[in-house]
């Protein structure tokens, strides 16, 4: 690797190489030492081509979620199974991996900013914007950015685009499938918002068993299947369908941010 070479967004690898490493190992022990990840999937991050890969997930936190995913992938491809142990793993990290986040979120500090050159997609919010509802166009370039991310290599969004629990799918993750037809894999996280605060920088608790299971790729249909069959598809694999309401408590629901005893590791 050169030492100036870029990526697609300008970016010198050499530099984002080395932020990885520092990174990593700064927050290593956040899900192998302070809390505990379980993860389930680790064959599929093998088994996945080098590009047009399209991650979706639930989302929990605003950098924990991401943050440990890095930490999965370059764990799987380096050949552990199901596990994060010994963090050699980040000496030599896939480059081209990249998420999707907010532009306002990215921006809001000197840490998100250098997070964002580790990766991030920025894009503007349609729906949202400091706090409040807005309703504005998509902005053209943020979907031709995906397209970029994509055809270099894998892209975690969180389609959501909250850390709230059961929102609606956002269609513009849809409208990425049908233009891009990347392979799509599904990610359920939990644990994590028992773990930190909102923006996944502050540990709350201790000794929380986190989980991440990385499901198969979906059977997409790219040409004939709608947008809203592949945001029901979405739904269903990440576990924020309706219909899962009907079999969670909404005492459980409404109690989101309090501690799950029965997932909790005491010392």
């Amino acid at each position: 690797m050169g030492l100036f070479k870029k990526n697609p967004f300008g970016h010198i690898l050499f530099l984002k190489l080395w932020l990885i490493r520092i990174m990593g190992a700064m927050t290593h022990r956040r899900f192998k030492g302070f809390n505990e990840l379980k993860i389930e999937g680790s064959d599929v991050i093998r088994n996945l081509p080098d590009t047009n890969v399209l991650f979706v997930s639930n989302h929990q936190t605003y950098f924990a979620d991401v943050v440990a995913m890095f930490h999965v992938f370059n764990a799987s491809l380096s050949g552990r199974d199901d596990n994060i142990k010994n963090i050699g793993y980040l000496w030599r990290p896939k480059l081209n991996i990249y998420y999707v986040a907010a532009k306002e979120t990215m921006k809001a500090g000197l840490l998100p900013k250098i997070m964002a050159y580790g990766g991030s997609v920025s894009i503007e919010r349609t729906w949202r914007e400091k706090g409040k509802e807005v309703n504005k166009q998509v902005k053209m370039s943020d979907v031709s950015n995906i397209t970029t991310a994509l055809n270099d290599g894998w892209v975690i969004t969180f389609p959501q685009g909250t850390t709230k629990p059961w929102n609606p799918i956002r269609r513009g993750t849809a409208h990425i499938i049908k233009q891009n037809k990347p392979i799509v894999v599904p990610i359920v996280i939990d644990g994590f918002r028992r773990s930190f605060d909102k923006k996944g920088l502050r540990i709350k608790k201790r000794g929380i068993l986190q989980s991440m299971e990385i499901k198969k790729p979906l059977d997409i249909d790219y040409e004939n299947d709608t947008m809203a069959e592949i945001v029901e598809k979405i739904e269903y694999a990440i576990e924020q369908h309706p219909s899962f309401l009907k079999v969670i408590p909404r005492e459980e629901i409404e109690k989101s941010e309090e501690l799950n005893k029965e997932r909790e590791w005491r010392y």
